[in-house]
């Protein structure tokens, strides 16, 4: 039998070295739970970087898969595949938008996105000096458009140039904004909860200030929900508790629950006067096999009544996550919403924290330099709760 050392060294011998990957080779997974190659169990409080919303080995969802293996796996764009619109209704009905876009991933989505902002701006005054507002501290992706609005110059600096027109701000600061804003803006972006950054939720006033900025300006809002999207702050969509509608949003991760998708998503004003056949494109998104992935996860979303049950857990998580910032002086601040919860590490090295929790049987992952970054399945329960605890004490 080969162990994990052997795939490890296999892996590095054939995979470009773009990761600083843990030295587990993880095999299966059920519930809440992974498991490596020689049996070790973990408990996960990270799901795949936010993905795994429902946990691994839902019955459901897996045949809902394996059933449309057996219809039809790809079509490309050319043709209508019924998959794409089921989930294409059910992700409108849950958002609130007009129109949809798959993608095959997060970073297509804000590539797709930022597109659209120009090309409605261009409709409009048939002008390409127009310029977007991001944040600062900000990760949208790795793809140059999305580095492009990325506030983070680590991220950047080795892939300049990258394209133009682009103004940061400071996040939860509206004046910031509006000191960016010239008559050339076309569009403001920004993480409804910033991820990467440090796991910091936009201020309701900041977020409502900034859609009113739009609405004077003539200005387009995109918000990011990729991470904070899909339930995982305790509505389905993070803007939906602000009361605010973006004009362009971006999903991934928990979409596909597994399954590589994304979506950008336009509202009505938007998409009768942006995109338009031969303006934007994709051979895989869309495609019925992961469209069926989408389909079923808002399914089970509604049956399994996550967004409601994200609500009831959430001050359960969050006062033992406060309970442990109370205990440990190095902790110093929790921060988030829902089961997106950061919390904020002096002193002691974050990755240190991270290695000796794996090697406790917990997975978790960190957020900018300092942070301890908790985003579990959705389905945890006060027992998975109580076991983290538990392990990151010993770790600590």
């Amino acid at each position: 039998m080969t162990c994990s050392k052997d795939y490890i060294e296999r892996a590095e011998n054939a995979v470009l070295h773009t990761y600083n990957r843990y030295q587990i080779v993880l095999e299966k997974g059920k519930g809440v739970r992974l498991y490596d190659l020689e049996g070790k169990e973990y408990l996960d409080f990270g799901a795949g970087i936010a993905v795994f919303a429902l946990g691994y080995g839902n019955e459901e969802y897996n045949q809902a898969l394996k059933d449309q293996i057996d219809k039809l796996i790809h079509t490309s764009n050319l043709f209508y595949n019924v998959p794409m619109i089921h989930a294409a209704e059910k992700i409108l009905k849950a958002s609130g938008m007009s129109r949809v876009f798959f993608t095959n991933s997060g970073t297509e989505a804000i590539e797709g996105a930022i597109k659209t902002a120009r090309k409605y701006a261009w409709m409009k005054d048939n002008s390409t000096d127009h310029e977007i507002i991001a944040m600062k501290h900000s990760f949208h992706g790795r793809s140059l458009g999305a580095l492009s609005v990325t506030g983070n110059s680590h991220y950047q600096e080795p892939f300049k140039p990258l394209i133009g027109g682009i103004r940061f701000a400071e996040y939860n600061n509206l004046e910031s904004v509006k000191e960016q804003v010239t008559d050339k803006t076309c569009a403001i972006i920004l993480e409804t909860v910033q991820g990467e950054g440090g796991i910091y939720p936009a201020d309701k006033e900041f977020l409502q200030g900034v859609r009113k900025l739009c609405d004077e300006k003539g200005i387009l809002l995109i918000l990011d929900e990729i991470q904070c999207g899909m339930g995982r702050t305790g509505s389905m969509f993070a803007f939906q508790s602000y009361g605010v509608e973006p004009d362009i949003m971006t999903a991934a991760k928990a979409l596909g629950c597994g399954v590589p998708v994304g979506a950008f998503m336009l509202n009505e004003k938007t998409a009768a006067r942006s995109l338009v056949p031969g303006d934007h494109g994709t051979t895989y998104g869309g495609n019925p096999f992961a469209c069926a992935a989408v389909s079923k996860v808002f399914d089970l979303f509604e049956e399994l009544e996550i967004v409601k049950h994200v609500r009831e857990i959430t001050p359960y998580f969050e006062e033992k996550l406060d309970m442990l910032v109370d205990k440990y002086e190095f902790l110093t601040q929790r921060r988030g919403k829902g089961l997106m919860q950061g919390l904020e590490v002096t002193g002691r090295p974050v990755g240190e924290i991270i290695q000796k929790a794996m090697d406790n049987g917990l997975i978790l992952m960190s957020a900018g330099t300092n942070v301890l970054r908790f985003v579990p399945p959705l389905v945890i329960t006060e027992e998975d709760i109580d076991e983290m605890a538990d392990k990151l004490e010993k770790s600590f």
